[in-house]
């Protein structure tokens, strides 16, 4: 299983590089985007023809997360080239109707309900669901790649829940909504520096990425906030083009 950053920032893009978008592509070869946030079409075209998607998944319906969903279907209907699916089917929670409906494109796109209560069986993935602390509903995902086991999970947006940690329990590497520096006060709904670091610690997992960054220069400062909490993980700083290979 191999994870490739293509937008990372939250709330809106930032010189040149977008918000919240993953390619996740399995041992054998299925290639699933994870969120289409602003600026993630144009980044996905630098890894991978984006006609050659298997399918679409999201987490929630926040503008940072979805601005691409639109302009990905109007490619399904407009690129020149070979699909891999005749029509992209895109996964999405059904708790706000409006956003579900516009995933479907008649013959080109296709929205496609999934439970948050049952498991989600994605190809090669087999996909559990956890509702998070945020203001509208959204869902993290534990996503296990059933060829060979690895686990990646996947927070989405959320404020710090104890009940993360179970689920996020033993996994290879954890994706945290990591917002702010460990110094925000306040009631917030992403989680800091150190928070995504005691979760990863508590969790027992092997690698942490901290993703949906602020919009600032001194991000090493907060990957170093979070590596003094999780002394035991590996830790990544979210950019366009990193690969993660999860072995």
């Amino acid at each position: 299983m191999k994870l490739t950053v293509l937008g990372y920032y939250g709330g809106y893009p930032y010189q040149g590089h977008g918000t919240s978008g993953y390619l996740l592509q399995s041992e054998d070869g299925f290639n699933l985007l994870l969120e289409a946030g602003s600026g993630v079409l144009l980044a996905l075209q630098k890894y991978l023809d984006p006609l050659q998607l298997n399918a679409v998944l999201l987490s929630h319906y926040h503008h940072d997360h979805t601005a691409d969903v639109g302009v990905l279907q109007y490619y399904w209907q407009l690129a020149p080239g070979a699909h891999r699916e005749k029509v992209l089917p895109i996964y999405g929670h059904t708790k706000e109707t409006l956003s579900f409906a516009a995933l479907t494109m008649p013959g080109f796109t296709q929205g496609v309900a999934y439970d948050p209560e049952q498991i989600l069986d994605l190809g090669p993935f087999s996909i559990t669901f956890t509702p998070t602390k945020h203001p509208v509903p959204a869902f993290a995902m534990r996503i296990v790649e059933k060829q060979t086991g690895k686990v990646l999970t996947f927070t989405s947006d959320t404020a710090y829940m104890d009940t993360l940690v179970d689920f996020a329990r033993g996994s290879d590497l954890l994706m945290t909504d990591t917002n702010f520096f460990a110094n925000k006060a306040g009631k917030i709904w992403h989680m800091t520096s150190t928070q995504s670091g005691k979760l990863a610690e508590q969790a027992d997992v092997t690698e942490l990425l901290l993703t949906h960054l602020p919009q600032v220069s001194n991000l090493e400062d907060l990957k170093t906030e979070t590596e003094k909490v999780a002394p035991s993980v590996k830790i990544h700083l979210a950019h366009e083009g990193l690969t993660i290979k999860l072995v």
